[in-house]
């Protein structure tokens, strides 16, 4: 048996050590994800042969992993956890399996594994210097609303802080009183549940983010994390829906933060939206 242990935020600095140099830009392996939503994924950890290996707990109550992160060769842990699961009764799931991914997994293990995607689990990813000026015809809908919100609004934007937890709950609270009607209570009351975790753990889990105040009441914030040496992850982004442009406004605006706070990103960095389903499987 392979010894797991429950993913914390003091492992941080290790799991990120791992993660930070990867090519990997799914969201669930955002150090923040992986400790907010631990509550519902059960994610853990694992070194095995000098890679690190993620593990996940389905609905159904059965194990999935990440492809081991790491230097060399992950044929032997690849085959650990086959054996691992064997032990389980399960079959070994990998998940997140991206194509660059599947075109190695199929030069290791040309028979071992069956492909499944599923679109509805798939991730937005652009480029920041897109979102940052937002040129050409295809985001002239953005500006629109943009520009109708500065001229109806003299907004401040602020970069957002633990201490501003109880602003953003209360902005989240209308959103969420907004979007029931139409959205999956269930789900939205554990983004919630995430979403909390993370305000309250802010610096912990090296979180960034901002807010836009409009006569010096929020009216939109949003929060995220990089996922790798080139991709950022933008995990939450809430706006009253009563102020039109809001959304637009904060997304913008933010892209300077991810810039000015020394993540090394060049203006082909990718910044991955995520309209957050948890547990993809």
């Amino acid at each position: 048996m392979i010894d797991f242990k429950p993913i914390a935020t003091t492992d941080k600095e290790l799991l990120t050590s791992f993660i930070l140099p990867s090519d990997e830009q799914d969201c669930d392996f955002s150090f923040a994800n992986l400790c907010s939503w631990h509550f519902m994924t059960e994610s853990s950890y694992a070194l095995i042969e000098d890679h690190l290996v993620i593990r996940f707990v389905t609905s159904e109550g059965n194990h999935e992993y990440f492809m081991p992160l790491g230097e060399g060769s992950p044929i032997p842990v690849i085959e650990a956890l086959e054996a691992c699961a064997l032990s389980e009764n399960e079959p070994l799931c990998l998940r997140g399996v991206q194509p660059k991914i599947q075109d190695k997994l199929e030069q290791y293990f040309p028979t071992l594994f069956e492909y499944t995607s599923n679109r509805d689990y798939f991730d937005y990813i652009y480029l920041r210097e897109d979102l940052a000026f937002l040129r050409g015809k295809k985001f002239q809908q953005k500006r629109n609303h943009i520009n109708n919100f500065k001229k109806r609004y003299a907004y401040e934007y602020v970069e957002l802080s633990g201490d501003m937890i109880g602003e953003c709950l209360e902005l989240e609270g209308l959103w969420f009183r907004a979007s029931q009607a139409k959205e999956d209570v269930d789900e939205l009351s554990d983004e919630r549940r995430s979403m909390i975790f993370a305000l309250e753990h802010f610096n912990e889990l090296g979180l960034v983010g901002g807010a836009i105040r409009v006569d010096g009441q929020m009216v939109a914030f949003t929060f995220g994390a990089p996922i790798n040496h080139q991709t950022f992850g933008v995990h939450v982004e809430k706006a009253n829906v009563n102020y039109e442009g809001a959304y637009a406004v904060i997304n913008k605006e933010f892209q300077s933060i991810i810039q000015d706070k020394g993540f090394n990103f060049d203006e082909n960095a990718s910044i991955q939206l995520t309209s957050y389903a948890p547990n993809k499987l």
